[in-house]
């Protein structure tokens, strides 16, 4: 291992270091970044001239069309934090399944798995759910374990769910990655992979995290029943037909939101940047109908959205930084090296990063890791035989799910301690994530035994 190898391992330390003592996202990595460029330059490992490849990467980060619709699926989801659809649909599908055994909390994982394909917005879908739903779980004598982890896994839904923002950035950065693996392999003519492709992969992992959540919560009603009683019967509420009509009634609005952004982008009929737009202007319908409209709303949700995209666009700046400085110092060629060495060729390699995104999410959010980690690992992952980008893509989104309910960094669990009520504590929301990890790291297995599960969708879509 060369010294300039070696700073650019210490390089990384120091960024992991730094967000662990709190310091901000975004700036820890430029200024880590910028602090090793200068040292290195001194040391003579590096030119600092390097640096000036920045402005160009910048500009291509912000006149890039994919990225377009990060905030018009911010705008979106920020936008129906404002309607009752969530309201609505719990009340009725408390209704319809609440008085069965787990009956809540198989209505909770439903509703949520619509809020997510709505929203696409993890941190709005926890906030929503979780003032939401854990007062109404308490109240009817769920465990609070058992609520806090049904409330976070369920929100982190938004993140595999189409239309997630954590697929468009994975999208945008494996299209690059895959890009440069075939370039750099001698192909004149690269194939890409679009969001469009990671938006049809995702389904099928989604429906299943979905199927594997509930039968958790069915299983935990059969053996321990006081964890997730029925809710008693209302006297003089909706019944039979009547029921079947308000719950049609109020699925209409959300299915119709889905299917408009979904079935565009999977029909081929809009790009998920045109999507987006239909779905801002589907979401902006939505909350007029439901609530109205006014200016301090839409101020409100502009100012939200603003700030979003603000903070994800700057830590891709101070990401591509990193990589810059990282590349510099020699440590993309370090990685290919103990990526191509490790004993199990492709498997060994693609297993090997997986459990360093593992591990990551303690320390670092999603996006970190998505602008940090892919853009070293996935051109040596993809030039090997046998990795599709497809499914490397998916293996990378539902591991990151699991960053969202890591602690001490997950977000999720920050999210959700902010708007439970008092009775829950950071224990029982520790606790109460651990089963919905697990499920989500029995997903992974299944993804790594049947690729099948994340290609066939998009290869009957779209022939690849």
């Amino acid at each position: 291992m060369s010294p300039a190898e070696l700073l650019a391992i210490l390089m990384v330390v120091a960024v992991c270091t730094a967000l662990m003592a709190g310091y901000p996202v975004a700036l820890t990595l430029a200024g880590v970044s910028l602090a090793f460029a200068v040292f290195g330059h001194l040391a003579g490992f590096m030119k600092f001239a390097i640096l000036g490849a920045l402005p160009q990467r910048i500009f291509g980060v912000m006149t890039n069309e994919v990225l377009l619709a990060i905030p018009m699926f911010i705008f979106m989801g920020v936008m129906l934090e404002r309607s009752r659809i969530a309201e609505d649909l719990l009340e009725t599908m408390g209704r319809l399944f609440g008085t069965l055994r787990g009956g809540l909390g198989i209505s909770v994982v439903i509703v949520g798995t619509l809020l997510a394909a709505a929203k696409g917005v993890v941190g709005a879908t926890t906030v929503t759910m979780g003032l939401i739903v854990l007062p109404a779980m308490l109240r009817f004598g769920y465990d609070k374990r058992l609520a806090a982890g049904t409330v976070a896994a369920t929100a982190t839904l938004a993140q595999i769910f189409p239309p997630a923002t954590v697929l468009v950035l994975l999208g945008d950065q494996l299209s690059n990655a895959y890009q440069v693996a075939q370039i750099s392999s001698g192909v004149l003519s690269p194939q890409t992979v679009t969001v469009s492709d990671l938006f049809a992969a995702a389904i099928i992992p989604g429906f299943s995290l979905v199927a594997l959540y509930m039968l958790f919560l069915i299983a935990v009603a059969i053996f321990y029943p006081e964890t997730s009683p029925a809710m008693p019967r209302q006297r003089g509420g909706l019944r039979g037909f009547k029921l079947a009509y308000r719950f049609v009634e109020v699925l209409i609005a959300p299915v119709a939101l889905i299917l408009a952004v979904l079935g565009s982008i999977l029909g081929g009929i809009a790009t998920p940047t045109e999507a987006a737009s239909i779905g801002a202007v589907g979401a902006i319908l939505l909350a007029w109908r439901k609530a109205g409209l006014d200016r301090p709303l839409i101020t409100q949700v502009a100012q939200k959205t603003a700030q979003i995209t603000s903070m994800i666009f700057t830590i891709l700046i101070g990401a591509t930084l990193f990589s810059l400085v990282f590349r510099a110092l020699g440590g993309d060629d370090m990685v290919h090296r103990v990526l191509t060495n490790l004993p199990g060729g492709a498997n060994g390699a693609v297993l090997a990063v997986m459990l360093a995104i593992f591990l990551l999410g303690f320390v670092m959010d999603a996006f970190e890791i998505i602008f940090v980690v892919v853009p070293i690992v996935g051109p040596i992952l993809l030039k090997m035989p046998g990795v599709d980008p497809v499914w490397l893509g998916i293996m990378i989104a539902v591991n990151l799910q699991t960053s969202y309910m890591h602690p001490p960094l997950g977000p999720t669990l920050f999210f959700l301690r902010g708007v439970a009520p008092p009775e829950i504590t950071t224990r029982h929301i520790y606790l109460g994530i651990i089963p919905f990890v697990l499920i989500q790291l029995m997903m992974l297995m299944m993804l790594w035994f049947a690729p099948g599960l994340a290609t066939s969708l998009p290869h009957a879509l779209y022939g690849r």
